[in-house]
């Protein structure tokens, strides 16, 4: 067995390689001049794991190349992130149901699917090929001990997250609640923890996914107000578009963090020993 993968996920391939006690395959990338992407694999063996995540169109080219280039191998694909998962229903006539063709285009040539806590799991369906989901919400609290914080309240943006936040708080045996919003006004909202007091606490708000950072900027600054006595944030997915780093930073709080499911400066958490856990099992 040997791990390959694309330009996107290559420290977290090897963390899993070193893992799984085996090595890493070189590929050489480049483009032709108009533009299309051409890769060149090393040797391979009869069993790869392919990991790629899937972050933006050039992603998926790269990585169903990749998966063609191995197909002499059992391949296992090892999709940290899942591009367009949010588009997992039709909600008017004509719309694409993206989730759906992404997972069917990367079931070609691969005889079974790992994803990391992807949006929807009913999207895993979508795979022509067996296909299962980690979490790494204990592996966030695994971290958020490493902050040594007295009593930490863990929060959840919404109501959607709560399942998420209460897998986090378990790793520790802390409190959990989620945040909830009151309009006060044709303008003004008030988000706070629906049930418990985030004063004079550290606060640690948790999602799988950060894309804007909008709605967890607004709720450290209220937080804030209420008395808390300083607001970290975790995700596993740290998408951060349109500058949402330095947006949450700005709002003072002391610390963001993701996993590499997408490979960021701010990577700190690692699917990598859940991924060789569940490739060992296999």
């Amino acid at each position: 067995m040997k791990v390959i993968c694309t330009e996107q996920s290559q420290v977290l391939a090897t963390r899993v390689a070193r893992a799984l006690k085996t090595t890493v395959v070189d590929v050489k990338y480049s483009r032709f001049p108009d533009g299309e992407h051409y890769l060149l694999t090393g040797e391979i063996d009869d069993e790869m794991v392919i990991v790629g995540s899937v972050v933006d169109s050039d992603s998926l080219i790269q990585l169903m190349l990749l998966v063609d280039a191995c197909d002499r191998a059992t391949n296992r694909l090892v999709l940290p992130y899942m591009a367009y998962a949010r588009q997992d229903k039709r909600f008017r006539p004509g719309e694409p149901v993206s989730s759906r063709v992404i997972a069917r285009a990367l079931s070609q040539g691969i005889s079974e699917v790992i994803t990391v806590n992807i949006h929807e799991k009913e999207i895993l369906k979508s795979f022509s090929v067996p296909a299962g989901n980690l979490s790494l919400a204990k592996d966030i609290g695994s971290f958020i001990k490493t902050l040594k914080l007295d009593n930490p309240l863990i929060l959840a943006p919404d109501e959607g997250a709560v399942v998420f936040a209460e897998q986090v708080a378990s790793a520790g045996g802390w409190e959990y609640d989620h945040l909830e919003k009151t309009r006060l006004s044709g303008v003004e909202v008030k988000m706070a923890p629906r049930q418990l007091s985030a004063k004079k606490r550290s606060v640690v708000i948790v999602d799988d996914i950060i894309s804007t950072g909008g709605t967890i900027a607004t709720a450290a600054g209220m937080l804030y107000q209420q008395g808390a006595k300083d607001v970290f944030t975790a995700c596993v997915h740290g998408v951060f578009t349109g500058g949402a780093y330095v947006r949450l930073m700005a709002t003072g709080i002391r610390d963001v963090a993701c996993s590499d499911t997408i490979e960021r400066g701010c990577s700190r958490i690692s699917a990598a020993d859940q991924i060789a856990r569940a490739i060992r099992k296999q």
